[in-house]
């Protein structure tokens, strides 16, 4: 399978950085083809412009700047997004991303505003691989948008029969040695099952 993996963390040294490598191991295992797409090492321009708001409505116009990115998007077969929580959503960087390349005559059909469709009808499958500083019940009390944003808002936009998975470590900032661990192999294993 095709697979587009979105990761968003800046820091090369964070323990993102670490379940990136047993995601990756476990999708490679599995005898996936993975396309990694970071955005800040690619350094993908998050923000939408005023000319790009301008032409948001506008196809094929919206698609200027961003083609290399939607031929990848149109190419895979499953998403796995990968981001910390931050203020219990995803970092500015990933919601620019969607922003910018989640538009009309990409993601979606607005030829009828009052019946928009879903255009991804390439993806298969999604995923989240999601941390959060807080505890699950903090993060329920909020909503918990990460969660409904992987398993309902991308797969939305992917159409029927779509299958979405969600694998969250809750209160990183206080997880033992073990607890970091044990949320590794889980990826890893989840990724090898993907």
């Amino acid at each position: 399978m095709k697979i587009l993996y979105i990761y968003c963390h800046p820091l090369p040294e964070s323990f993102h950085a670490a379940i990136r490598v047993e995601a990756l191991a476990g999708l490679k295992a599995a005898g996936h083809e993975v396309d990694l797409f970071d955005l800040y090492a690619e350094k993908f321009d998050p923000v939408l412009t005023e000319e790009g708001r301008r032409h948001y409505h506008d196809e094929p116009a919206n698609r200027a700047g961003l083609e290399p990115i939607i031929e990848r998007l149109q190419r895979a077969e499953a998403i796995v997004v990968q981001f910390p929580t931050w203020c219990f959503g995803p970092p500015a960087m990933l919601k620019g991303f969607f922003d910018r390349v989640l538009m009309p005559g990409v993601a979606f059909d607005l030829s009828d505003p009052a019946h928009v469709k879903p255009m991804l009808g390439n993806i298969r499958k999604i995923a989240g691989v999601v941390t959060y500083g807080r505890p699950r019940l903090m993060a329920m009390w909020m909503g918990d948008p990460p969660r409904k944003i992987v398993t309902r808002y991308l797969r939305w936009f992917a159409g029927k029969g779509a299958k979405a998975q969600y694998h969250a470590l809750y209160h990183l900032n206080v997880a033992t040695k073990a607890q970091r661990e044990g949320f590794l192999r889980r990826v890893r294993t989840a990724m090898e099952g993907f």
